[in-house]
């Protein structure tokens, strides 16, 4: 179900622009943060579905940021720098999400609580859609946007390429193609949950609920 973001959006319009980039190879260095405060715009309130986002599966953002960064050129981030992404087996007319489960575990949905603030994005490609657990995801020219667990750090981009089927997303909603790696990478796998340490053990019940990452195996399990 697709629906238009509905509550307190905050719009600043950068200029954003592909320069010259070549080769992939190099250190990866996050981009400059924009400047400048947005305006607030209002709009109607959303719905109260917003409340199930505690138990739902993803990444939760307050903002979407168009910059650019080296080799890879203009992507969006959410408002922590992760770079996002966009799966070239969801559809985007209708909009729909088709990964869930153990995809969704190593693509987190970028989701959307009660406000989103816009930065270098043109708030008419901005739009959300409710998924199977009530959440509501933001999407960017109807395709929905996801983060990759593989990424180690804000302003990485290791899930570029990923199964043929993942890409960087560019502010226009389309895939960023600027720069793509040899061959096809694999995902990381899904993460899977730590065993819990005895009470002796000393360590906090947060730290025990954490999940870890499984190592991959060969020739099985999840492959995109």
């Amino acid at each position: 179900m697709h629906r238009s973001v509905r509550t307190a959006i905050a719009v600043t319009l950068l200029s954003v622009s592909l320069a010259g980039l070549v080769g992939c190879q190099g250190q990866l260095r996050e981009g400059t943060a924009p400047n400048g405060q947005p305006a607030p715009i209002q709009l109607p309130p959303a719905d109260d579905s917003a409340a199930q986002l505690v138990a739902a599966v993803g990444t939760p953002t307050g903002q979407l940021r168009a910059k650019k960064i080296p080799k890879m050129g203009a992507v969006v981030t959410d408002g922590d720098g992760w770079v996002l992404y966009r799966f070239d087996r969801d559809s985007a007319d209708p909009p729909e999400s088709r990964c869930s489960g153990d995809c969704a575990a190593v693509w987190p949905p970028v989701l959307v609580d009660e406000s989103l603030e816009l930065t270098g994005v043109d708030r008419k490609l901005v739009g959300t859609i409710e998924r199977e657990d009530g959440s509501t995801q933001v999407t960017l020219a109807g395709w929905p946007l996801y983060r990759y667990i593989g990424d180690l750090k804000a302003g990485q981009w290791k899930g570029q390429g990923v199964g043929g089927v993942w890409f960087v997303v560019a502010p226009t909603g389309k895939k960023n193609l600027s720069c793509l790696p040899t061959g096809t990478p694999k995902a990381v796998p899904p993460p899977s949950p730590a065993v819990a340490p005895s009470p002796e053990a000393g360590t906090s019940p947060e730290a025990a609920a954490s999940p870890a990452v499984a190592a991959s195996p060969d020739g099985g399990g999840y492959t995109y």
